[in-house]
């Protein structure tokens, strides 16, 4: 039997010895976390004038696209039809509380109506309208809250220099003043966070400027240096302080930010290149994606079954996180249908299931690849993930037990526990189902 890995998301803290000891969240700011925490599920949309050329919101940096040619993109961008109803209505009906859109992406172009920047949707497109305001409202109307994702990165705008990591291709300017893209930076997230009913920010770019490799205390001080981001995050709460504030940047927390972000990857693992940042006592999330893009690609068929979509959910819920699922809306706006009909099916599995994910914490006991636990006062259940599994052992467990079932039907399982392990069989009628269930009570 694998080795019991217990979570304990509450008390661990990112191995520089950082904590958010410098920063002091407010009572509103407290509350919104805790709203985040028990949300689990959010749509992540990533959509912008690259998806015209339908190669991913990368395509400016991965072809090399001179700036002015690719400023012709918008131009001709026209989506026709967008409707930021249907998209709420979707995301309602796939079970997710929150939506977090792209209104700035690594290309410079804002998808929302600036004051800073003509280079818009609504001023430098045929479209002209404000899509993030649309978004907005039907948030409202529909009881679901919203978040900005802006890309500190721009590959755009001629003041981000020294150039970074990414985009030197594009044939930017060899010069500029990096102070004066700050400005023009935080004037961006000020009228976001003032002119916008939002719940908070999704930052990315960080990273592009920044020597990655090891994620230590050194590349800590060069970031907050160079970006001044606790300066930002100042700026940010000041204006209203329940906003909440995350940064995929992949080392660990700086005061002020607070949730802590997983890019396409679970809590405490290291799957991908991007990193492994500790977990911090922060709420978590792991953000990934339907196929295998995050903008449209017309050649990305590597789409995630229903199956591991909601495995996904229940991983990160386990794990103590939430879980943000992307869709990349076509170049007119809509979202592909293969997409709908996958958000659909998860919603499905939510309404049948949901109270054991969402308000849930992590349950304290997993298995890789077996099964994962979530806990409400008093229940445990424990998500059998492996279908070919027929019993379980759980060690180091603690909890006092009231009574054991299948979840649902509540047909009682018997249970052995014998210094400090927990065993049970799973029922064979139980089989075949992408999640087995099994709700313990406990005794307070």
């Amino acid at each position: 039997m694998k080795k019991i890995f217990l979570i304990l998301c509450i008390t661990l803290v990112s191995a520089t010895g950082f904590s958010q000891a410098d920063y002091t969240p407010t009572d509103s700011n407290l509350e919104a976390r805790q709203w985040f925490e028990n949300a689990k599920f959010g749509m992540f949309i990533h959509w912008g004038v690259y998806s015209i050329l339908g190669d991913g919101e990368w395509v400016m940096h991965h072809q090399n696209i001179q700036i002015d040619r690719y400023e012709l993109l918008p131009t001709f961008f026209n989506p026709q039809e967008f409707n930021a109803e249907d998209i709420v209505k979707l995301a309602k009906m796939a079970g997710m509380k929150y939506i977090t859109f792209t209104t700035k992406h690594h290309d410079g172009f804002a998808m929302y109506d600036s004051k800073v920047s003509d280079y818009s949707i609504v001023k430098s497109s045929p479209y002209g309208k404000d899509i993030f305001r649309d978004l907005e409202q039907a948030c409202k109307k529909h009881g679901i809250k919203l978040f900005a994702y802006y890309s500190q990165l721009d590959w755009h705008h001629p003041d981000y220099f020294p150039l970074g990591k990414t985009g030197t291709g594009v044939g930017r300017v060899k010069d500029g003043d990096w102070n004066t893209y700050l400005k023009y930076q935080n004037a961006q997230i000020r009228e976001i966070a003032k002119n916008y009913d939002i719940a908070g920010f999704w930052f990315d770019g960080f990273w592009d400027r920044l020597e990655m490799k090891g994620r230590t205390p050194e590349t800590r001080k060069q970031g907050e240096d160079l970006w001044d981001i606790v300066g930002t995050y100042n700026m940010v709460h000041k204006i209203k302080p329940a906003l909440l504030i995350g940064n995929n940047h992949h080392i660990a927390p700086f005061p002020g930010e607070d949730f802590q972000m997983f890019e396409k990857d679970l809590p405490g693992k290291s799957t991908t290149n991007f990193g492994s940042a500790s977990i911090s006592d922060l709420p978590l999330e792991t953000c990934e994606t339907i196929n295998h893009s995050w903008g449209f690609n017309l050649q990305d068929d590597k789409h995630k079954s229903v199956e591991q979509l909601i495995h996904y959910i229940v991983n990160a819920a386990g794990r103590g996180g939430n879980f943000l699922l992307n869709v990349g809306p076509m170049p007119n706006g809509k979202i592909q249908e293969n997409h709908v009909e996958r958000l659909k099916k998860v919603g499905d599995w939510l309404k049948e299931h949901g109270e054991t994910i969402y308000h849930t914490s992590a349950g304290g006991y997993l298995m890789e690849g077996d099964f994962v636990t979530t806990t409400t006062e008093d229940k445990l259940y424990v998500h059998v993930l492996n279908s070919e599994l027929k019993s379980i052992k759980i060690h180091d467990f603690k909890a006092r037990i009231k009574n054991m079932a299948v979840y649902k039907s509540q047909k009682n399982i018997k249970y052995q526990m014998k210094k400090g392990i927990l065993t049970f069989d799973i029922p064979p009628e139980e089989s075949n189902r992408l999640d087995r269930i099994i709700e313990i009570r406990l005794k307070k």
